[in-house]
């Protein structure tokens, strides 16, 4: 009995059981890949102000596939009729200065008051990785849940003052898509904010007070591009702080030069927590589209962007050319070890490659 009991245990172990595989049987061997459209069905669907057609399409045009390109294409030039009757506006500021719950706030009243809104916000890209955060979606919950609002979040790709290569056709999607008003948010990182100038109607700065020497704290040439200067939280100890601020902002603003508008740029306060001082900023923006459509001003500026779009264009078409020819592929990685060598200057490097690509 002693040599039984020996041989026995309390512990037991059951028979194994087989675990499930983590994998779909499915889906194993078989490429996902995403249903391309007819080009007739994009259009369709956008014209009839389907969001997820928009959504696809906007995908299409920020794919860096040529078919994909060709696609894209077709789908803006058939839409174009139907493009430039909403109002574009531009809304930059650094990090930090409140973009989204401002653009939330403005947003969520003009959904309000019937409007259909778009919102194209710039999402910062890594340079290491050109991974993108596309956080915007998520920092405005309750605009994003309104059905006429559509907010679309795009990595910016390096691309100047933060604005994405696409974004000029993605807007013009939105319009055909039927929206009435369609804000850009750039990046806000110190870069030059040109680019999203060039393409709206109104470009409205972001401010904050109380974080340092304000007039230091903005470059010259984008309080230059500025349509209308609004101070941003605005409330609770920071208020006395911010009326300070729009005062100093106010006595620069005199420095400068006469808008081409000749509309008198504006320094307002607000707080979008609070929901203060949105309403006066919208109808200082009405108030500006009204003046520029009387007086031409609007038109005028829109055909110049049409004639800058298409230098854009020119420029953004010969560089992709460039980088793509077979020849110049071959050539260039030569190029660049000569140039890291130092048995070639870089300036004479690019003026071979560019004479081999035309071929002089």
């Amino acid at each position: 009995m002693e040599k039984e009991n020996k041989n026995k245990s309390a512990l037991k172990v059951n028979k194994g059981v087989v675990q499930p595989k983590n994998i779909n049987e499915l889906l194993t061997n078989k490429s996902i890949k995403r249903k391309i459209l007819e080009p007739q069905n994009y259009i369709d669907g956008i014209l009839a102000g389907n969001r997820i057609i928009l959504s696809k399409a906007i995908t299409l045009i920020e794919s860096n596939l040529q078919s994909h390109n060709k696609l894209a294409q077709k789908v803006i030039e058939k839409c174009l009729p139907y493009t430039g009757k909403s109002v574009r506006i531009g809304i930059t500021g650094v990090p930090g200065v409140g973009k989204s719950t401002f653009i939330e706030a403005l947003g969520k009243k003009l959904v309000k008051n019937g409007k259909k809104l778009a919102v194209l916000a710039i999402d910062p890209s890594s340079e290491k990785s050109g991974g993108s955060i596309l956080g915007d979606k998520t920092r405005m919950n309750e605009l994003s849940n309104e059905k006429n609002a559509f907010i679309r979040p795009s990595p910016s790709s390096g691309s100047l003052g933060g604005v994405a290569n696409k974004t000029r056709e993605t807007m013009l999607l939105c319009e055909a898509a039927g929206f009435d008003v369609i804000f850009i948010e750039t990046v806000g990182v110190g870069q030059s904010e040109v680019a999203v100038h060039s393409m709206v109607d109104f470009f409205l700065l972001l401010m904050l007070a109380g974080a340092g020497d304000e007039l230091q704290g903005i470059k010259r040439g984008i309080m230059e591009m500025a349509d209308a200067l609004a101070i941003n939280k605005a409330d609770g100890n920071n208020l006395d702080k911010a009326k300070i601020a729009a005062t100093e902002y106010k006595s620069a603003l005199h420095l400068f030069p006469t808008p081409e508008s000749k509309w008198p740029v504006k320094t307002q306060i607000c707080s979008a927590t609070e929901n203060t001082g949105i309403d006066e900023i919208w109808n200082n923006i009405e108030a500006y589209i009204k003046s520029g459509t009387k007086s031409g001003f609007f038109d005028e500026k829109r055909k110049k962007q049409l004639k800058n779009w298409l230098h854009q264009q020119l420029k953004s078409g010969l560089i992709d050319n460039f980088y793509q020819n077979p020849e110049i592929k071959l050539v260039i990685e030569q190029m660049e070890e000569k140039v890291e060598s130092g048995k070639i200057n870089s300036h004479i490097a690019a003026h071979e490659l560019l004479n081999k690509y035309f071929n002089k």
